[in-house]
């Protein structure tokens, strides 16, 4: 969603919150976020009480998970064949996320770093958006040779549960590539765990044409 497209705040509210967390930002610099991360927490939590209080649960969160040191990690090397943060952008101008299912075993993976290489991702994505054009993220699900071990509904749980709560209006878009027959099955079971206004990002691409609306097809990575 880009800026222009962004629901509007009003800007009292925004003004509000800006004063409740410069409050928190002077004792602890940390614990700052910019106008468009204020504007975000506010589309997705409505009030500004809701909003500020969903600021500091992520605030301590991110401290605790150790998010910043994410990067770094040895054991989340091996995971680079899941995921990647593409060089090139969606034609809205956002950092793409791709994701290749077949590289992923639901019966092998370790859970927890799976859910911290997500993060990893998530994060890698973010620091990429321009946020005066656009602070979301495409997503794109490759389901190619997709097969029912590649389903991991504890990781989707885990991913939307870090979206909503967490990186709350940075999902732009979602694309679900080569979707096989039977995942009609599934899609069902993963639509009752996220709102309305989630749902409406998720796009199933039945071709080509349809695909170049969102990227360029060029840019989707051959070696994963």
């Amino acid at each position: 969603m880009s800026q222009e497209a962004a629901k509007p705040i009003n800007v009292n509210d925004l003004q509000d919150l800006k004063e409740r967390m410069k409050l928190i930002a002077e004792a602890d610099p940390k614990q700052y976020h910019n106008d468009y991360s204020l504007k975000r927490y506010l589309r997705a939590f409505k009030t500004i009480d809701d909003a500020f209080q969903a600021i500091l649960k992520t605030n301590k969160w991110r401290e605790q998970y150790g998010v910043s040191d994410l990067a770094n990690l040895p054991e989340l090397q091996q995971y680079g064949d899941k995921a990647r943060v593409l060089r090139h952008r969606d034609c809205a101008g956002r950092p793409i996320i791709y994701i290749p299912a077949k590289n992923h075993n639901s019966n092998t993976r370790d859970i927890d770093e799976m859910t911290k290489f997500i993060v990893k991702c998530l994060e890698e994505g973010c620091q990429k958006c321009f946020e005066e054009v656009t602070d979301t993220l495409c997503i794109v699900f490759d389901l190619a040779e997709f097969s029912t071990s590649c389903m991991d509904m504890q990781l989707v749980k885990n991913l939307i549960w870090l979206l909503s709560k967490h990186y709350p209006e940075r999902l732009g878009v979602c694309l679900i590539l080569n979707s096989p027959g039977f995942f009609s099955t599934i899609w069902p079971v993963i639509r009752q765990l996220i709102d309305d206004n989630t749902a409406q990002k998720v796009i199933f691409i039945d071709n080509e044409t349809e695909l170049c609306k969102y990227l360029i097809p060029d840019v989707l990575p051959t070696d994963m």
